[in-house]
């Protein structure tokens, strides 16, 4: 039986414009399972990046409750979900978010740093990851400026993962790459979730959300339909065919 790793309680979030109260998240109650790949897919305007921010604490509920390995954070105060966040979470967005005047490692670094006092095991872990992520050590002294959108993409993961988080949370993290960077973003998250990561994504691509091996569909604040997957093979045509047939029910 799954791990939970996080859940939410009916989870409420709503907007006020112009007097106006729009609802995006309705009632929502869902539970994450460590070491899934899960995907959050659905039309424009569902909620899905609102929900993937309550669930990680960057924005609270107007409503309900998220739950973290037992932690009750929705009540947090700001000072603390900062402290939450930087302690049990990485964050993949489609913006990268580097810091221009700081080099590849750096960037890794600093965040690295931000938490462990070691400062020796954390620049060998950073090495490490680059590593993995088929990032030499030619490119660990170049600037952000210096280098493609996949490549800092994939620093923006090293960066992700150097605190050991439990979870990582992407949003759209392809949405500005060609397919080739696409791609390697893509090999580079399977590939962390593979040795145990904790992904949870959202997304609009077909291709991407092929990755998952749980496709949430979310739809007017609900979630619509849910498709549990084998984990990703990229020849696995019946696979990607099970997916394709659940997103046509659904109305994608």
């Amino acid at each position: 039986m799954q791990k939970t790793i996080l859940t939410t309680s009916k989870l409420c979030k709503t907007f006020s414009s112009g007097g106006l109260q729009q609802h995006v998240l309705k009632n929502l109650d869902l539970e994450i399972y460590d070491g899934d790949f899960t995907v959050i897919m659905g039309p424009s305007g569902a909620g899905k990046s609102t929900l993937l921010y309550a669930l990680s604490g960057m924005d609270k509920p107007t409503l309900g409750e998220v739950n973290f390995s037992g932690q009750a954070i929705s009540g947090l105060s700001n000072d603390k979900l900062a402290i939450f966040r930087r302690d049990n979470c990485g964050f993949v967005f489609q913006q990268m978010y580097l810091l221009d005047n700081m080099s590849v490692l750096d960037n890794v670094l600093a965040c690295g740093f931000l938490v462990t006092k070691n400062r020796k095991d954390v620049i060998i872990r950073a090495k490490k990851l680059l590593q993995q992520l088929n990032l030499g050590k030619s490119d660990w002294g170049k600037f952000p400026l210096q280098i493609s959108g996949g490549e800092a993409q994939r620093v923006g993961i090293a960066r992700a993962l150097i605190n050991n988080p439990k979870i990582i949370f992407a949003d759209e993290p392809t949405g500005a790459l060609n397919s080739t960077y696409g791609k390697a973003v893509l090999d580079a998250l399977s590939k962390v979730n593979e040795e145990g990561q904790s992904v949870v994504m959202v997304t609009h691509d077909l291709h991407s959300a092929r990755r998952g091996n749980r496709i949430l569909y979310l739809q007017d604040g609900v979630i619509r339909g849910e498709l549990k997957l084998s984990k990703y093979e990229s020849g696995n045509q019946a696979r990607h065919t099970k997916l394709s047939n659940f997103l046509s029910e659904m109305g994608w």
